[in-house]
């Protein structure tokens, strides 16, 4: 860890980027991402200059209300699916890591690999639904994509990419269905509209009126959506 003033740095990632970039992460941490050639002094600077913005960042993650804990893989702990809590049931002589039937059932011998058989699980699952709800918009409205792919991004819920693929990370899935619908909206308007101009937005609340309030809920509680 290092230190400026009274402001603690997590880590400095340094790579071929040519500007620095802080980042507040979800646990309240900074992490600063830096061109090789800059010294610590420049990187203090730099810090030192956003002092009230990063203390304002971490004063909001701290008064987030409900907190965040990482999965511990316990009987009765809470998993996000769809926008709802399931309690998980550690189970033995089941055929498959993990089944989900209104709860979800873990075998005791996937334990080890817990986080990994809920992602593979959640990504299954992303893909199957995102894959529905991106077909019906796009039939519905004309939208003309080539696939939908499912991806480990952590701040980016979705991307539109040049070749139209139509990209979703496999944390949406957690989220209710009209938070998911909206950020398919999102980026299936991006496939005719490529930036966040005004003509962009109307197109978007054309398509969902009240987009708002479910922008505002990843906004709010985007948090949680991580194991």
């Amino acid at each position: 860890m290092i230190f400026n003033m009274d402001i603690e740095i997590e880590k400095i990632i340094r790579t071929r980027r040519k500007t620095i970039a802080l980042q507040i992460t979800d646990d309240a941490t900074l992490i600063v991402k830096a061109p090789f050639d800059a010294s610590d002094e420049t990187i203090m600077g730099v810090v030192f200059k956003h002092k009230k913005w990063i203390e304002r960042k971490r004063r909001d993650i701290e008064a987030r209300d409900p907190k965040f804990s990482p999965k511990e893989y316990v009987n009765g702990e809470g998993f996000l699916y769809l926008g709802r809590y399931y309690k998980l049931k550690i189970v033995d002589e089941q055929e498959v890591p993990l089944k989900f039937e209104y709860g979800f059932y873990l075998s005791r011998n996937a334990l080890p690999q817990a986080r990994d058989v809920f992602i593979e699980w959640y990504k299954d699952m992303a893909y199957e639904k995102i894959s529905e709800r991106v077909g019906w918009y796009a039939q519905k409205r004309g939208f003309k994509y080539n696939k939908v792919n499912i991806t480990n991004a952590q701040k980016r819920w979705g991307s539109c990419s040049s070749n139209r693929n139509l990209n979703f990370s496999w944390r949406l899935i957690m989220a209710p269905l009209l938070v998911i619908d909206y950020v398919v909206i999102h980026e299936l308007v991006h496939l005719e509209e490529r930036n966040h101009t005004k003509a962009f937005w109307n197109r978007v609340k054309m398509l969902m009126p009240d987009y708002e309030k479910h922008k505002d809920w990843l906004k709010k509680y985007g948090y949680l959506l991580r194991l």
